[in-house]
C-alpha cells in the first residue's frame, strides 16, 4: 500500500429458492461457494449480493466480512456496510441470524441453510462521514451508475470453517458496461433480451476473491506487453480529464524500466492497474494512493491533478506496488500468509514490506535512468525530513507489530519514510561489504528464490537469517536501528559514498517546506490558517501572505477540516504554470491572490557529491546508484 502525502491536518431476487445441494462437511474444499452480484438492480447506492455456500453438516456457522485487509494495516470494518442481511432455508423460510460483531454473524439450524443475501453500501461517498471506519480509498467500494470499484472483500465474506472451498462468483451488468477483473473468467451469458450480461469467475479460495478486484463501467482501458507480461490499464476519468492512452506512455515507459532493473525475479503473465480519478465532491473518495495485489493494484487519485504531476505520482505509486511482487507477495511471514480477516496478526517487519518497497521505487528511477542523481538525492533528503517529525527513537520492529495501536498507529507513515532509508543504509553497506557487486535487490531475490509466495519465513528469525546470508555488519545495523531505538546517523552512509549534507537554496512543493508542513488547524474554529514556515516558502512570500491567514477558499472550493486533507493532496501536485486563486481572511479582511504558478524555494538541506570524495567512494556510489 502507498499513501501520497502525510495526512495534512491530525485532527427481489432476496426471496427465491433453490434445489438442495450435494452435503458437505465444515473442512470440504471440493465444492465451490457459489455467489453473486447484481449490478442491473442497484436500489438505493446498494448492490445486492447472494451467498449459496453447500449444505451444513453442523447446526450452526459463522459469516465473516473482513475486518482488516491484507495491505492496509488499518481497520475497515466491511461488514459495517452489509444491511439486511438474511439467511434462508430450502423452504424460503428465514432462519435465525445473530449479529455477533460489526463483522460477524451466527446463523442457527445452519442444516437448513440454503444461502444468505444482503445489500452492500459503497464506501466511497461516505468517506469520513463519521458513521463508519473509513476503508483507505484504495481499499474501497464504489457503486456508481457510470462506475463500479469491486474490491471483492467489500462485497463477499466467509465462513470460518470454509475459508479453503473454491469460489464462483457471477456478476451481473448491462451489457454496455466495459468490465476488467484480475479474477479468471470462464465465461459470460447474455440475457434474452440483450440488455445484460453476466460474467463468471473463479477463486482457488478465499484469498483469492481478496486478492482480485475489478472494474465496471464507462472505462477507458488499454493494453500493452513489458517483458512478457500483458499490462491491462482501467481508467475511469468521469470528466474525460484523462485518458487511458496517454497515462499509457507513462506507464509503459516506467514498467518497462522496472522490469529490467527487477531482471529474472519470477512475475505474472498479467498485471492490472485500476485507477479512479475522483471528482472534488463531497461523496468523492479521498484517500488518495494505491493498494498491492499479487497481481493488480488499485490507484485513486484526484481527477483535477495536472498530467505531469499524475504521470509522476503514478510512476512512484504504481512501480512502488509493483515492487510489491518481491516483498511481501514474494518474501512474507507467517502472518502474511496466513492472514486472519477478523483477528489480524502483524509481522515485525514493515520495514521490509514497505520500507525496502518504496525505497525500490526511488531507486530503480535512477538505476534506469529516469531521473537525475539530484532528483534521487532530493527525495531521499525529503524523507529524511519527513521522519524528523515522527518518532525517531521508536523501535521499527515494535511498531510494525502493534501497527494498529497507538502510539504505533499514528507513526505508520514512517514505513514510507525512514523505512525506505533502512532499505538505502543496508544497500550501501551491502555495497560496501562486497565490494560493489551485491546489494539489497540482491538480496531480496536469494530470499525470494528460497522461500517464494507459497513458503512463509518465521517472522521472529528472519533477521538471523538475513544476517547469516550477508555480514556482522547487517546484523548490527539491524539490532542497533530497527529492533533498537537508535536514531540512524545518515551521514555515516553519505560519507561511504562521497557524498555530503549542506545548506541551500532547494525546490519545494506549495504545501510544505522542504517537507514540512506550513499550514495548520483551529480544531475549535474548524480553520486552516498558514503558519509562520509560510514565511520561507518563496511562493507564498512573494504573493504576500502572512503567517495566521486563514485560508478560505481555493479555486473556488470552500476549505474546511473535512476536505482539508483531499484539497492540499491536489495542492501538493501543483506544477509551475497552473493557475490558481486563493481567498484569504487576513484580521477579518479578504484577500484574494490569483496567479500562475512559479516553482517554490526553501531555504533546506541538500545532499551533494563531495569536493573531497576518492576514487574508492565514487566507485561505491556508482555501484549503489547505477548497480
Amino acid at each position: 500500500m502507498k499513501k501520497i502525502l502525510v495526512a495534512v491536518i491530525t485532527i427481489a431476487f432476496l426471496a427465491s429458492c433453490s434445489t438442495p445441494k450435494n452435503a458437505i462437511n465444515d473442512l470440504a474444499v471440493s465444492n465451490p461457494i457459489e455467489t453473486e452480484l447484481d449490478l442491473t438492480n442497484v436500489v438505493d447506492d446498494k448492490v445486492p449480493v447472494l451467498i449459496n455456500p453447500g449444505r451444513f453438516t453442523q447446526e450452526t456457522v459463522i459469516y465473516r466480512l473482513p475486518k482488516v485487509v491484507q495491505g492496509t494495516y488499518a481497520v475497515s470494518d466491511f461488514g459495517s456496510f452489509i444491511d439486511d442481511i438474511k439467511a434462508i432455508d430450502y423452504n424460503g423460510n428465514e432462519l435465525t441470524i445473530t449479529k455477533v460483531d460489526t463483522n460477524t454473524w451466527s446463523i442457527s439450524n445452519a442444516i437448513q441453510l440454503d444461502k444468505i443475501t444482503y445489500w452492500v453500501n459503497d464506501t466511497f461517498d461516505i468517506e469520513n462521514s463519521g458513521d463508519k471506519p473509513t476503508p483507505f480509498s484504495p481499499s474501497g467500494t464504489n457503486i456508481h451508475p457510470e462506475n463500479y470499484v469491486l474490491n471483492l472483500h467489500g462485497f463477499i465474506g466467509y465462513f470460518d470453517s470454509l475459508k479453503n472451498n473454491q469460489y464462483k462468483l457471477e456478476v451481473a451488468a448491462p451489457a454496455s458496461f466495459v468490465r476488467t477483473s484480475a479474477l479468471q473468467n470462464v465465461g459470460n451469458k447474455t440475457s434474452e433480451d440483450g440488455n445484460n450480461i453476466t460474467s463468471s469467475y473463479f477463486a482457488p479460495r478465499y484469498f483469492d476473491i481478496t486478492d482480485n478486484p475489478m472494474m465496471y463501467g464507462n472505462l477507458d482501458v488499454e493494453e500493452f506487453e513489458v517483458g512478457g507480461i500483458k499490462i491491462i490499464l482501467s481508467v475511469y476519468s468521469p470528466n474525460k480529464k484523462h485518458t487511458a492512452s496517454k497515462i499509457k506512455e507513462t506507464m509503459f515507459k516506467s514498467m518497462q524500466a522496472q522490469k529490467m532493473y527487477l531482471g529474472d525475479v519470477d512475475s505474472t503473465p498479467r498485471y492490472d492497474i485500476y485507477l479512479y480519478l475522483a471528482e472534488q465532491g463531497e461523496d468523492s473518495p479521498k484517500g488518495f494512493g494505491a493498494l498491492e495485489h499479487h497481481t493488480s493494484t488499485v490507484v485513486v487519485f484526484p481527477e483535477d491533478a495536472p498530467a505531469e504531476a499524475l504521470a509522476q505520482n503514478m510512476i512512484d505509486i504504481v512501480s512502488h506496488e509493483f515492487f510489491h511482487i518481491l516483498t511481501p507477495l514474494s518474501v512474507h511471514s507467517e502472518d502474511v500468509h496466513y492472514f486472519d480477516y477478523n483477528k489480524p496478526t502483524f509481522s515485525k517487519h514493515l520495514w521490509m514490506y514497505e520500507g525496502v518497497t518504496e525505497y525500490f521505487a526511488s531507486l530503480f528511477q535512477i538505476d534506469q535512468g529516469l531521473v537525475y542523481e539530484d532528483e534521487f538525492y532530493s527525495k531521499m533528503m525529503g524523507k529524511i525530513q519527513a521522519a524528523a517529525g515522527l518518532d525517531d527513537t521508536m523501535s521499527f520492529t515494535l511498531m510494525s507489530e502493534n501497527v494498529l495501536e497507538e502510539p504505533y498507529a499514528s507513526n505508520y507513515f514512517n514505513v514510507y519514510q525512514k523505512g525506505a532509508l533502512i532499505g538505502m543504509c543496508i544497500d550501501i553497506m551491502l555495497r560496501e561489504e562486497s565490494n560493489g557487486n551485491k546489494g539489497i535487490l540482491s538480496l531480496m531475490k536469494e530470499l525470494s528464490n528460497k522461500y517464494g509466495k507459497d513458503k512463509p519465513f518465521e517472522d521472529d528469525k528472519i533477521l538471523e537469517e538475513i544476517a547469516s546470508m550477508t555480514y556482522p555488519s547487517i546484523q548490527s545495523f539491524l539490532d542497533t536501528h530497527v529492533v533498537g531505538t537508535t536514531p540512524i546517523d545518515y551521514n555515516i552512509f553519505f560519507e561511504k559514498v562521497g557524498l555530503e549534507v549542506s545548506e541551500s537554496k532547494v525546490e519545494t512543493n506549495y504545501i510544505q517546506n522542504a517537507g514540512a508542513l506550513i499550514v495548520g488547524a483551529n480544531p475549535e474554529q474548524g480553520t486552516i490558517f498558514f503558519n509562520n514556515l509560510v514565511e520561507n516558502n518563496s511562493f507564498w512570500n512573494e504573493q504576500g501572505v502572512k503567517s495566521g491567514d486563514i485560508i478560505k477558499t481555493i479555486d473556488g472550493t470552500e476549505i474546511n477540516l473535512q476536505n482539508a486533507n483531499q484539497i492540499f493532496q491536489e495542492v501538493f501536485m501543483w506544477q509551475p504554470g497552473k493557475e490558481v486563486k486563493v481567498v484569504l481572511n487576513r484580521n477579518g479582511e479578504e484577500v484574494t491572490i490569483g496567479t500562475t504558478l512559479i516553482q517554490s524555494y526553501t531555504n533546506g538541506k541538500k545532499l551533494q557529491q563531495s569536493e573531497t570524495a576518492t576514487e574508492a567512494q565514487n566507485n561505491l556510489r556508482n555501484a549503489w546508484l547505477k548497480g
